[in-house]
Formats: C-alpha cells, structure tokens, sequence
C-alpha cells in the first residue's frame, strides 16, 4: 500500500464532514445521511483531532467553518461528486443536462426574470431552471449548479466565483410622502413607520446599520414593522405601510415603473454585497461557465 494512502483518516470520517461542511450544521447533516446529530459530531471530532486542526468553530450551539474546514470541504465535495457521478456513469445513468440556477426570491422575481430572456437569447440552446429561496444556501434542499446570494449569508462549501457591488437606500410609496416634497433628510425618516425584515442571524443590512452608515443615531424608540420575509416588507412599501431598505437591483424596477420612490439622497454602497457561487457537489458541468459569464455581464452595470 502507497505511504500516502496510510497516512489518510479512515474514509468514513469524510462523508459526515462533507454533509456538515455544506449545511454548516451537524444536524442538518445528520437529517441527510439519516445519522443522530452526535454520531455526525463524534467523527468529525475524530477528524479533527487525527489531521490536528479544528474545522469547525463552535459557538452559541452553532457551527462555523474554519479556513482549514473550508478548504477541505471543497476538495472532499470534488472527489465525492467525481465518485457519485463515475457510479451513475457505471449504472447506466446520466446527469440531466438542466442547469439549475439558485436565486433569493426577491432577486430572482425583480431583478432576474426581467433579464432572463437574454439569456435564452445569448446562449439558446441551455436548459436553464431558476430555484428560489427566503433561506441561506446551507439550508437548500435543491440541488444547483450556480447560486446567487446576500454575501453575508451562510455559503458551507459552496465555492465562490464572483462578488458584485449593490446599493442600499430607503425607498416608499409617492402616496406617504404627498404631504411634503422629497428629499427628507435621513433624520426625517425617522418620523415614518420603518419596515425592517429580522432574521437570526442578520445577515443583510438593517435600519440600525444603514443610519449608522449615513452619521445618524438612531433613537432608543423607532416605529418599526417586522416582517419574516423581505419580499413582505418591501410589497408593505408599496402599500404605503412605510419606509423600507431597498437594494438598487431589486427596486431600480418598481422606482421606474412608479411604484416606489426614494424619500432621500442618501445611499449606502456595498461592493461586495451579492455573491456568485458555484456547487462543487454537483462537478461539471458543460454550460456553467457561460451562465457565470452572464452573471457576471449584468450585474458589472
């Protein structure tokens, strides 16, 4: 036996790790592979201590991948995949040709739909099906081959292809502001209800930040509205319940169209707030790289 090959961790260790790598969570991985969470946790545990380093930090019941952890979980996602797909292959079976894009809700309905059709038109001959989410791609339960996201939000070993810059501004309905003329100052906002979208953890930018940004101390007592989604806070918008955050491309429409209107000059710029991934679990696939090119074309304006 190669000297190499006696110096690997037993191969059971590796497909609990791959599974808790992707979800960043024990027990999600521990649904999936139909383990008990302590099972999943023991060898990876096991793992740790034979290669010498953690992958995973562990806090607040929580699990977050190191650096180390990351790593390894794309390499040991490849060569899961090139094995899967090398099986399929021997059985007879045949990956889909379907390229599966995964897309936040609110992007995929106000900025992505819009643009598709060019897609198609570039490249007419990709099967393209668009899967959307409210939750952070570590909880998907559909498959993908390239995902676009909130920066901030959990990516497990998802493996990045690109980031893109956005935005960030109030925005309402014209019917709140008809009984004065914009532009309110940052201050003044505060004088309106304020629609905020909370979710645990934050992961995108919320009111406290964004007056932050502009040199605004917000006050202990803010009318705010919580909503459990923000495609719901920003339809409450619309309906003139009040003021919401908006990201330039997922608004720019409904702002063209009317519907929306920005009460202030003042915008928080993020470079580096969408984020382009690529599925290492899902191995090649031939039209991956056009759909990321594409990307990557409309989100550089």
């Amino acid at each position: 036996m190669d000297s190499w090959i006696r110096t690997l961790p037993p191969m059971s260790r590796f497909k609990p790790f791959e599974a808790a790598a992707r979800h960043e969570s024990f027990s999600r991985a521990a649904t999936e592979l139909g383990m008990t969470q302590t099972a999943v946790s023991k060898q990876i545990a096991q793992l740790e201590k034979e290669l010498g380093t953690p992958l995973f930090e562990r806090r607040n019941r929580a699990v977050f991948l190191t650096d180390a952890g990351r790593r390894l979980g794309r390499v040991v996602g490849v060569a899961l995949s090139d094995i899967a797909a090398e099986v399929a292959m021997l059985r007879g079976a045949r990956r889909s040709n379907e390229l599966v894009l995964h897309c936040q809700l609110c992007e995929a309905f106000y900025w992505l739909m819009p643009r598709l059709a060019g897609f198609h038109e570039r490249h007419p001959g990709v099967e393209l099906r668009v899967v959307t989410s409210l939750r952070p791609l570590t909880e998907t339960t559909e498959q993908f081959d390239v995902a676009m996201q909130t920066s901030g939000r959990a990516s497990g070993t998802a493996r990045l292809a690109f980031t893109a810059a956005d935005d960030v501004f109030p925005v309402c309905a014209p019917k709140l502001l008809s009984d004065m003329k914009p532009p309110v100052t940052p201050g003044g906002l505060l004088a309106f209800p304020l629609l905020s979208h909370r979710v645990v953890p934050q992961d995108w930018m919320e009111w406290t930040e964004w007056f932050e940004a502009v040199g605004v101390v917000e006050p202990r007592r803010v009318r705010l509205i919580h909503f459990d989604s923000y495609p719901l806070a920003l339809q409450a918008a619309v309906a003139g319940q009040g003021i919401a955050l908006g990201w330039r491309r997922t608004t720019e429409g409904m702002i063209a169209e009317g519907k929306l209107v920005r009460p202030c000059a003042e915008a928080v710029s993020r470079p580096g707030e969408i984020s382009v991934f690529c599925n290492v679990m899902r191995g090649a696939h031939a039209e991956t790289d056009k759909l990321v090119a594409w990307l990557s074309d409309e989100l550089s304006t």
